[in-house]
């Protein structure tokens, strides 16, 4: 047994009886003026019912997975809310719950990103991801690989796996027992000539995209490919905006917070300080200050339109990525606290303790949002795919902001894209 599997056992059991321990009275959440620590207390004050997040769509709820799993990794990167990421963790493990996300429910279904998402963010909490509510979540992940190295799914709605699904498939995979050579090739010969990399992984014109890139980057660089991540860096670089930020494709403005956090989150740990200082500045600016309502206090909005619920929701976790900068395959729970920092507003507050030091800026309070729904679904029946493909789209959340689907066919999922039938195409929610 390898010595990274030997201690995902030993944490795991180590976690059980932790579990059967009981729990000592919870202190008052700290204040404090650290961005990334402040916006991880806030993402934590939003879990429904203190352990998962959820689409609601026509007043129907559906659990997503996908956007809770960010929470995870946020969370686990600041080293703060550990008893959040601990609760989320026990959710996901639920048997419907991870049965819904890995296979849609189906026995026939299965889903390359799925697996391979939740299989890293196991092992990020220190615990088996071949015994992970009653899933091997490794055996499930390798079976979907393909003879050309590509993790792609299995399903009757076609294959949509993407950029993020190869890239978390070989963090999720070295972090185990070592990525199969075969799944590196592929995604180092997914590499375009300008040195990005595409969130469309065969098309035939290859579009280097700003959050895959980001995500591949890590990739490589926990596999050793530095020449190809170096690449990657150059482009990465060359897109960002001149205040830090950086845009969805297609996108106009100064950026988003999902992409910006992204993109930091591999600059830092590829060692492009300067840009990454420059990122995690534009994070900072939006920040949702003091003189906003007390609800959105320390989270990060989306973009300079403002905060809203739903759309920061997902702005904060990747947002927190950014501001502290750790490759996914680094992070660990060491050293987490389980307080969830409230932003002190007795002070001015400072860039993340990863970032040089700047000035946040207040944003714009709007109503929150209560949905990140397609609008324009019209029928119960179609809202419940549009929710649990939206929610498996979400890898990782990309800088599109919640909007109107375009086009029949494919909503991008978290372990793939998801062929569903619909009115629209999603134009703004294009998560991992």
């Amino acid at each position: 047994m390898s010595l990274r599997r030997t201690a995902a056992v030993i944490a795991a059991a180590a976690a059980a009886v932790l579990a059967a321990t009981p729990a000592t009275q919870s202190q008052a959440a700290p204040t404090t003026p650290d961005v990334s620590d402040t916006a991880a207390g806030w993402l934590s004050r939003q879990l429904v019912d203190g352990d998962h997040f959820e689409n609601v769509i026509e007043g129907v709820a559906y659990p997503d997975q996908g956007l809770t799993l960010d929470a995870l990794f946020a969370f686990t990167a600041a080293g703060v809310a550990s008893d959040s990421a601990d609760q989320a963790a026990a959710w996901l493990a639920e048997p419907e719950v991870i049965a819904n996300y890995l296979r849609f429910g189906d026995p026939a279904e299965s889903f390359a990103g799925a697996h391979a998402k939740l299989a890293l963010a196991v092992q990020v909490r220190g615990l088996d991801p071949t015994s992970f509510g009653g899933e091997d979540l490794i055996a499930g992940l390798t079976a979907l690989q393909t003879p050309s190295g590509r993790f792609s799914d299995k399903s009757q709605y076609g294959d949509y796996s993407n950029g993020f699904t190869q890239a978390f498939a070989v963090l999720a995979l070295d972090r185990w027992e070592g990525a199969p050579q075969a799944a590196v090739d592929y995604l180092v010969g997914r590499q375009c000539a300008d040195g990005g990399f595409p969130l469309v992984l065969e098309a035939a014109t290859c579009a280097s995209h700003v959050d895959a890139t980001a995500m591949v980057v890590q990739a490589l660089l926990a596999v050793g490919k530095d020449t190809e991540a170096a690449e990657a860096l150059d482009w990465l670089t060359g897109a960002q905006q001149p205040g830090g930020g950086f845009r969805d494709e297609g996108a106009a403005g100064e950026g988003n917070a999902n992409s910006t956090g992204l993109a930091a989150q591999a600059l830092r740990a590829g060692g492009r300080t300067a840009a990454a200082d420059q990122a995690a500045r534009f994070l900072t600016s939006l920040q949702v200050g003091c003189t906003a309502a007390e609800a959105g206090r320390g989270a990060i909005a989306f973009d300079r339109n403002g905060f809203t619920q739903a759309t920061s929701l997902r702005a904060s976790a990747q947002g927190v990525l950014g501001l502290v900068g750790v490759n996914f395959a680094d992070l660990t729970v060491e050293g987490g606290t389980p307080t969830a920092p409230v932003l002190d507003c007795s002070v001015t507050p400072t860039t993340s303790t990863s970032s040089s030091s700047s000035t946040s800026n207040t944003t714009t309070t709007t109503p929150a949002a209560t949905t990140t729904s397609d609008a324009t679904a019209t029928t119960t029946t179609t809202a419940a795919v549009v929710a649990v493909a939206t929610n498996r789209s979400n890898l990782a959340r990309t800088g599109a902001e919640v909007g109107p689907m375009l086009g029949i066919g494919a909503l991008l999922l978290v372990g793939g894209v998801l062929a569903v039938t619909l009115a629209r195409r999603r134009h703004a929610e294009a998560r991992k």
